[in-house]
């Protein structure tokens, strides 16, 4: 089984970083402090999430289908991301292009899961008349 890199503590969860590298094949060895890139930061789910995304160019509807999710986990996840990234989240949902606008339906059943507030539901819903 291949171990995965941890980036956060599993004790305090606060940030690690690597103090040592080790070359298997002449037994190099470099001390010192390393920092880690910020995806080594992220859960194992939104790591999966960012490829997933990535893989289907940001295409929203590519990445429903391969996750199996609606829109509204599609972009909670997408904010978090972004947050856990270090960036400030922008209201995307101006940004559905008309192929992906969700159905007053999935607006309702959204709304009614928490996945999206009452006023990205009214926003959602007016452009959808």
């Amino acid at each position: 089984m291949k171990k995965k890199l941890l980036g956060n503590c599993p004790v305090c969860e606060e940030k690690l970083f690597i103090t040592e590298l080790s070359c298997k094949d002449c037994k190099t060895t470099i001390r010192g402090e390393f920092k880690l890139s910020k995806f080594d930061y992220l859960s194992p789910e939104l790591q999966e999430f960012a490829l997933i995304f990535i893989k289907n160019a940001g295409n929203i509807k590519g990445v429903e289908r391969d996750l199996n999710v609606s829109y509204p986990t599609v972009k909670k996840n997408l904010d978090e991301l972004i947050r856990k990234l270090g960036f400030s989240t922008i209201d995307t949902s101006a940004f559905i292009v008309e192929n992906e606008k969700m159905t007053k339906e999935d607006i309702l059943k959204a709304l009614k899961r928490k996945e999206i507030t009452f006023e990205v539901a009214e926003k959602l819903l007016k452009e959808n008349l």
